[in-house]
């Protein structure tokens, strides 16, 4: 967990690599440019500190400032591209998600546990489905993504529970399920039918499913979802159309997957 200043320090804890770090994530759609002070807050930080990470990023090329607005820069893909280049699970499913993507003119996405978010980690995109466009490294909500829920079923109980009941359950749309009686439910039809489901849930007109991705020792380590509109199939057309190709990808993944 992230440290503010105030916090005991480990002496294996450097405390200015993590503030520097967080600063570079509290940039998003939302938040293009920052002052010191807005930076400082988003992520409960003296002002002073963080000027001084600030400032040295600027120097190592991740942030640019005009002297009171800053913004990440170039330099910062440089994160990005370590990551996709060096982790196997994205590369080894990104020729599958391509071709997913290609045969159902959909978009899909691979999706792994991270912060108790179901982070983007590996996307193809062949039409926009969401008003929003995720990327690598957008963050999708654990209890009604398709891909959270998937994520979540493969949690023990008592787990899935305790991290259900530290979220907020925020309803995005009218159509989100937020009673946690329900949630489980749901969470339970995901392990009997092996796919979870995510209908207008997090955006109106936009409907998805994901399966789990598991390793050779049966441990689920992703999830793999496509997403369409909704006027464009009912959730059941989905399921029919494109469950047995996610399946396919998922068999495929536990071989080659240690």
């Amino acid at each position: 967990m992230p440290q503010s200043d105030t916090e005991p320090r480990d002496k294996d804890f450097i405390g200015g690599l993590a503030k520097g770090l967080r600063l570079v994530e509290a940039f998003d759609s939302a938040h293009t440019r920052m002052t010191v002070t807005e930076a400082a807050r988003s992520v409960a930080i003296s002002l002073a500190s963080a000027r001084r990470c600030l400032l040295t990023l600027c120097r190592l090329g991740y942030m640019q400032t005009d002297g009171k607005y800053y913004w990440l820069g170039h330099g910062a893909l440089r994160i990005a591209y370590a990551y996709a280049a060096s982790t196997r699970l994205p590369r080894l499913l990104q020729p599958a998600l391509d071709a997913l993507s290609e045969r159902s003119r959909e978009s899909a996405s691979l999706a792994v546990l991270h912060d108790n978010a179901a982070v983007i980690a590996a996307r193809s995109t062949a039409r926009r489905t969401m008003r929003v466009g995720l990327g690598v490294g957008s963050r999708l909500p654990l209890y009604c993504s398709s891909a959270g829920r998937a994520l979540l079923a493969a949690l023990p109980r008592e787990q899935a529970q305790t991290l259900m009941c530290s979220m907020p359950l925020v309803q995005l749309t009218p159509r989100t399920v937020t009673e946690v009686g329900k949630l489980h439910k749901l969470l339970q039809a995901c392990r009997q039918q092996g796919y979870a489901a995510c209908d207008e849930e997090i955006e109106l007109g936009v409907r998805s499913i994901a399966v789990p991705i598991l390793n050779q020792a049966g441990a689920t380590i992703a999830a793999m979802t496509i997403s369409t509109r909704a006027e464009r199939m009912t959730l059941g057309e989905m399921v029919a159309e494109y469950l047995p190709a996610l399946l396919k990808n998922q068999a495929w993944a536990r071989s080659r997957v240690d």
